[in-house]
């Protein structure tokens, strides 16, 4: 197999790996707030989530010319820096996932690719007015408008159903949510699922092996779809926890109206063309409803440490995505493809064996949150043998 056609099918592979990272990563967008609720059991709100995402890519098959459209110049992008782009963009994707902090994963992709850039082409890759159009201005105003889009129908909610019987409020918020639930994930699956189909696409083109007019072929098409199932599936517990209880303690009202900001917010963004991050609309939407209710506890110590994770989303990709870069260039061709891979497959090990020290999924998701701001669950207790004769006591005698 020749260099060029290794170097090709390890951008593929990585492509699918970042898509899967970011359906286990954005699956809490849309299931957070039923499964915190219990409008829907965990593990029926992620295989719902996932079956939506994968019709969702169907739905949906214009092919962008690259991810970063409009945020580096066209001739600085090549094979490797795609490549170095979706390293940085998996490699933060499992950070914020180990810390159960929600992230942009289109911004942690467009942070890794204006690393590379960077290290490619130097500052005149860089279109510095797209990365402020598109994602500085949209990661500063998406939260605030759906926490006040989201505010406004908690109070509207609260007084609306003031007077309905109980049962008819739970069974009219159940059913909102699952609705409004399923809406975002379709809609997640269509958008999101675009740009690993885009950077594939991206990577044939460059490659030399299709045309740039040839279109997406449909095993991407349909290759981007499973690959972003199996990732939703898997839940992202961590971030999901992180969501519906480390931020607010979200009531079946505040996660009717959070879920319908949200999906209200995104739709008209998308109509309007504003560009706006799924995961920071989520976040407001839930901030909101904590806001728009009475009494209700909002932890702004786990909504800095967001907020501080949005800030450092870019430039930490980017990073990684510079050195990803160095060190492919260093190597040179398929062995710098390799010596990267290793590097990566070394990293995504060491932060799942990290992973593996306090577990967050199904069976815990919904505990209650009694550390200010951690993204722990409780450990299960090992079962020890009693022993048939006890230690004697400090003077030697037994009783």
């Amino acid at each position: 197999m020749d260099p060029a056609t290794v170097m090709l099918a390890t951008v593929v592979i990585t492509a699918l790996a970042f898509d899967f990272t970011n359906g286990f990563h954005d699956t809490a967008n849309s299931m957070a707030a039923p499964i915190s609720t219990g409008a829907l059991k965990p593990k029926v709100a992620v295989a719902l989530a996932a079956v939506l995402n994968f019709v969702g890519a169907f739905l949906s098959l214009s092919v962008a010319a690259t991810i970063a459209s409009g945020i580096v110049d066209s001739g600085s992008v090549t094979i490797t820096v795609v490549f170095a782009g979706l390293i940085g963009g998996i490699t933060w994707n499992l950070v914020t996932w180990l810390m159960g902090l929600p992230s942009s994963s289109s911004h942690a992709l467009i942070g890794g690719v204006v690393g590379a850039a960077l290290m490619a082409g130097g500052l005149g890759a860089v279109l510095f007015e797209g990365v402020i159009a598109k994602v500085m201005v949209p990661a500063l105003v998406a939260p605030v408008v759906a926490a006040g889009v989201c505010y406004l129908g908690t109070v509207s909610i609260y007084r609306i159903s003031k007077g309905a019987p109980k049962s008819l409020r739970s069974d009219g918020y159940r059913i909102g949510q699952i609705g409004t639930a399923s809406l975002m994930s379709l809609a997640h699956g269509t958008n999101d699922a675009q740009k690993t189909m885009g950077i594939i696409t991206l990577a044939l083109i460059v490659s030399g092996s299709q045309s740039e007019d040839a279109g997406t072929p449909f095993w991407v098409v349909f290759s981007c779809a499973v690959a972003m199932g199996l990732g939703t599936y898997l839940g992202g517990w961590r971030i999901i926890r992180t969501l519906g209880k480390g931020l607010v303690d979200i009531t079946p009202p505040q996660g009717f109206a959070a879920a319908g900001s949200s999906t209200t917010v995104i739709l008209a963004s998308s109509y309007l063309g504003f560009p706006l991050s799924t995961t920071h609309v989520s976040t407001g939407s839930i901030l909101g409803s904590g806001l728009g209710r009475r009494k209700s506890e909002v932890r702004w110590a786990v909504a800095g440490r967001m907020a501080l994770a949005w800030l450092v989303t870019l430039p930490a990709a980017a990073l990684v995505g510079a050195v990803a870069l160095s060190i492919a260039d260093a190597f040179g061709g398929a062995t710098g493809f390799a010596a990267v891979s290793v590097l990566a497959v070394i990293t995504v090990c060491g932060l799942y064996a990290l992973s593996r020290r306090t577990r967050v999924d199904h069976t815990n998701v919904n505990d209650e949150w009694t550390h200010d701001g951690a993204v722990v669950a409780k450990r299960p207790k090992r079962r020890t043998r009693e022993r048939a004769t006890s230690r004697p006591p400090a003077g030697g005698r037994s009783d």
